[in-house]
Formats: structure tokens, sequence, C-alpha cells
């Protein structure tokens, strides 16, 4: 199967969809940072996912919301689920919740930090485990 593209993506109701993490994280002075997962690929295209991974922060600090959202990213919850904690939780500040936790979710599988089970591959080229 191939990896979902931004064509595909549009067709689909990201409320509906149950991501999932693909890297670990830790709290350093009180906040939620990510550690990048290193490339998995082999080959020639190898050499184009380590220059890549080299050019890019290797750790990400999540503010509260960030961490919030990141911290209900467990395969189960759908990200309008998680949009109505947010709001629960917050309250107006995250206004327009669904449209705020959307962006942050597809920025985090843009980065290969999240995938979407029955629709990515793992590595975003790799073989299929989700």
């Amino acid at each position: 199967m191939k990896p979902l593209r931004r064509e595909d993506l549009e067709k689909i109701n990201l409320l509906d969809i149950a991501p999932v993490r693909r890297t670990e994280c830790e709290v350093v002075k009180g906040r939620l940072v990510i550690i990048r997962p290193k490339p998995t690929r082999r080959g020639i295209l190898a050499i184009l996912h380590w220059a890549q991974y080299g050019m890019a922060v290797p750790r990400i600090r999540l503010d509260d919301r960030g961490a919030f959202v990141w911290g209900h990213l467990d395969g189960r919850r759908t990200v309008g689920e998680i949009a109505q904690l947010a709001r629960e939780h917050f309250g107006e500040s995250i206004e327009p919740a669904e449209e705020r936790v959307g962006r942050l979710v597809l920025m985090f599988r843009r980065e290969d930090l999240v995938a979407f089970p029955g629709l990515d591959r793992k590595g975003g080229m790799g073989k299929r485990e989700w």
C-alpha cells in the first residue's frame, strides 16, 4: 500500500482518526520534550533520511497545550475526543479547539512523531506496522 499523501489526507475526517505516538518523550525543567526518532530506513534513501534527521531539531519542547494533546495521543482517543478534552481543560483559550488540535496533530505527523493507524506506514516509507 502506498504512503498517505496530502490529497488522500484531505478526503479523511481528521476528527475520526485516533493517532498513536511513534517516539519517546521526557520532562526537562518542567516541560515535556519529544525526542525525535532516528531514521530506520536502509539503502540509498537512508542517506536522504539521515541528512534530514541531521538538519532537524533532535528534541522538541512543547507548551502546556501541546503537552496535553501529546499525552492523549494513545491510539484509542480520536482527534475530536482530544479536542473536546482540551476544550474542557483549557476553556475558551484553546478555541477553535478542533482546528488547533488538528493542526498540531498534523504537524506531529509531518514530523513523523505520530502515525495514523490503518492509514500510515511505519516511518512514512517503511513496512506497514500500524
